[in-house]
């Protein structure tokens, strides 16, 4: 699709209502180009573009252009590319989801409920059933943190938002920030509920760029503090993420999302579990917790001591206790270690039963 072909360039404009010594009236959000792919090629052509971001379900882009995180100068809708939707088996034994299927459809699906529950449950439990019919798979990943600092109408010293500004966050509100891999730079942690489903099965996400594409494992989509404070995941610009490929099934899988409310509402702390068992003993484990870091946070000293344990035993509680190690709570948020502790032995005990 040449460039020329765009659809008229459309403006957008939001009535910010607000409040004490913040600014009233209309604020108008910048211009924008909008373009309809209709192929992959045409895709990955438009989406290379300079200041050019994509688009799918929309749930998250158009949050971030309503308060400003981004004014994008072009937008590229891909939601009508043939061929991106809709789960299969592969020859492996395992999946693959096309980066276009909604939510809801891939937690629905036969094969994703009887082979993954740990994925359906996980994204039954992201959203409300109006987002999980609009938001792709694909897309939810690519959410960015929920921390106030970057998400501020008025501005906050925030790395991720600012890069250079500082963080906001950490000696200020962080009682939901994270307790594993935060730096000075930045403390906040990933929202999203299916990527930490998707991390303990040991998933990948299939891209597509100018250059080919890539395998990105799902535990190390995101990227820590550590590696850049300013950036939310590894993809490129102008790549796509077109599938996500799961390997043998994991039937005896669980999710838990504890949070403040049961109605819509992020996580405060989750945990995903699947366990390869023989009898009652644990041949193999893999545990990952959301919400207590930038990432998916696999428990991998945790998994190493539950193989060969026992379910019930007093060892399960010693293996995960060893998890936490190197857990560093924030000023506001010491609890998490506790509540993330006991929910891992709470979703143990669920993949055990499934």
């Amino acid at each position: 699709m040449d460039e020329r072909q765009h659809l008229p360039l459309l403006r957008l404009s939001s009535d910010r209502r607000c409040c004490g010594s913040r600014c009233q009236g209309e604020s108008v959000m910048r211009d924008f180009s909008y373009a309809q792919a209709t192929s992959r090629a045409d895709a990955i052509a438009l989406a290379a573009l300079p200041d050019t971001m994509v688009l799918a379900g929309g749930t998250e882009l158009l949050n971030w252009t309503r308060i400003g995180i981004v004014e994008p100068a072009r937008i590229v809708d891909i939601t009508r590319i043939p061929g991106m939707e809709g789960v299969k088996a592969l020859p492996n034994g395992g999946v693959r989801i096309g980066a276009l299927t909604k939510l809801n459809d891939a937690a629905q699906h036969p094969l994703i409920r009887a082979s993954y529950p740990v994925l359906s449950e996980a994204i039954l439990k992201s959203a409300s059933a109006q987002i999980r019919n609009l938001a792709t798979v694909g897309g939810n990943p690519l959410q960015r943190v929920r921390c106030p600092y970057f998400r501020a109408d008025e501005p906050t010293p925030c790395n991720k938002r600012a890069p250079g500004s500082g963080c906001g966050a950490l000696h200020g509100f962080n009682e939901k920030h994270a307790i594993f891999g935060w730096t000075k730079d930045c403390v906040a942690v990933h929202p999203a509920d299916p990527p930490v489903a998707l991390a303990v099965l040991d998933a990948d996400f299939i891209t597509e760029d100018k250059n080919g594409g890539r395998r990105l494992a799902a535990r190390k989509f995101n990227v820590l503090p550590g590696e850049d404070p300013t950036a939310h995941s590894v993809l490129h610009h102008g790549e796509l993420i077109v599938g996500i490929e799961i390997g043998r099934p994991a039937p005896k899988s669980a999710y838990l999302k504890i949070r403040e409310r049961e109605s819509y509402e992020y996580a405060t702390v989750s945990a995903a579990v699947a366990l390869d068992l023989e009898g009652d003993v644990i041949r193999r484990a893999r545990i990952a917790l959301g919400s207590v870091a930038m990432q998916p946070w696999r428990l991998e000293e945790t998994e190493r001591r539950l193989a060969g344990q026992k379910l019930g035993s007093p060892a399960i509680e010693a293996a995960v206790d060893a998890g936490f190690a190197d857990a560093r709570p924030l000023s506001s948020n010491t609890y998490k270690i506790k509540l993330a502790r006991n929910a891992a032995l709470r979703t143990i005990e669920l993949a055990a039963r499934a």
